[in-house]
């Protein structure tokens, strides 16, 4: 009897069929949906949304610039019409024109990124304005904020490893203490108890950015004299954040330290310096790390009425005089700085965290 055979398969050569490609709308699509792209979308919608709030919302404050100008001229004697033709003269735009013609113009520049001449600084630009005063603002607030956190999450696992204990006790009416009290206040206390009654310091010598006649440059002497004027403001935002974060630290670590994990790390033997680096402070940061980027650019916004306190040239002052003088074009610029820094603080925290916990691009 006969038996059949099967076919046997042909060779594999290595060879594969010609690739589908891919549709543009497919591949469109898929990038619309990109949890990177969707994030930097929001983010850019939020910011635009922001800046047409800031323009409209700006001009609606009672008071003109042409009149603050003028009534600040009229103070040397010059008369009111005269004093109202060179305000008129020296703005950069033209107040008369319609509402929608002034958006049209200020949406122009902000594409561009142009954001026009300031109303108190004639030919000077509002671009020029927040680049002299932004860097000290951010060079204070950065240096406050990471002391603070280093600090902040230390003790903050120190109280969980003391807790209900005296030291726990003692640090944590501290800290609550601390994160109660609003930054400005801070900055008042340090300025009369510090420097008038105590004389720890002269509050006149500190204020400013920098000394007479030190040139910025990577010197000894320019980094020591910015640390030297940048020392109250520095301290006044440590002093306001470190017990917001030794009480989220405190909280963190001891829910880490109830976990499985730990208790068999524990039973291996291990060390508790390895147990406290290796097993207990890596994860009770882990959940913290959204909270660290976006308190660095809370903290901006927050930085006005300190700078003001302390007479430190940052964007504080800045920012009253474009409210007092109605310099529209220098508020709504400082504005969108402020705004900026919030969304793109929020925006560095959800793709850190998303390349942390993969769970949330789902």
């Amino acid at each position: 009897m006969a038996t059949e055979t099967a076919a046997a398969p042909p060779p594999d050569t290595g060879e594969t069929g010609p690739a589908t490609p891919r549709k543009p709308g497919t591949v469109l699509k898929r990038l619309w949906r990109n949890y990177v792209f969707v994030k930097v979308r929001k983010a850019l919608v939020v910011v635009f949304v922001v800046a047409n709030a800031t323009f409209f919302l700006g001009r609606a404050m009672p008071g003109d610039p042409i009149d603050v100008m003028a009534g600040r001229l009229t103070q040397g004697g010059m008369s009111m019409n005269e004093a109202r033709a060179i305000a008129m003269n020296s703005l950069a735009y033209d107040p008369d024109a319609p509402l929608l013609q002034q958006w049209w113009e200020f949406i122009r520049g902000l594409l561009t990124l142009d954001l026009g001449d300031t109303i108190n600084r004639p030919g000077f630009s509002v671009t020029d304005a927040i680049g002299a005063y932004l860097p000290w603002t951010l060079f204070s607030i950065g240096v406050g904020t990471l002391a603070a956190i280093a600090l902040g999450l230390s003790l903050g696992m120190v109280m969980a490893y003391r807790r209900n204990r005296l030291l726990d006790h003692v640090l944590s009416v501290l800290a609550s203490v601390l994160g109660a009290v609003p930054n400005y206040l801070i900055a008042m206390v340090l300025v009369v108890g510090g420097g008038m009654y105590l004389g720890w310091f002269n509050p006149i010598e500190l204020r400013g950015t920098l000394s007479p006649g030190v040139r910025p440059g990577f010197t000894a002497e320019f980094v020591g004299d910015a640390f030297f004027h940048a020392a109250l403001p520095i301290l006044t935002y440590v002093l306001a954040i470190v017990g917001t974060w030794m009480l989220i630290m405190k909280a963190s670590t001891t829910e880490v330290l109830s976990e499985d994990y730990v208790t068999v790390a524990r039973a291996r033997g291990l060390r508790d310096g390895r147990i406290a680096t290796a097993y207990v402070g890596r994860n009770a940061v882990l959940p913290l790390v959204a909270q660290i980027a976006i308190s660095f650019g809370t903290l901006v916004g927050g930085a006005i009425f300190v700078e003001q306190v302390l007479v430190y040239k940052g964007v504080g002052g800045l920012l009253l005089d474009a409210v007092n003088y109605r310099d529209y074009p220098l508020l709504q610029g400082l504005l969108i700085i402020i705004t900026s820094c919030v969304v793109i603080a929020n925006l560095v925290a959800d793709l850190l965290y998303s390349r942390l916990d993969p769970r949330i691009r789902k």
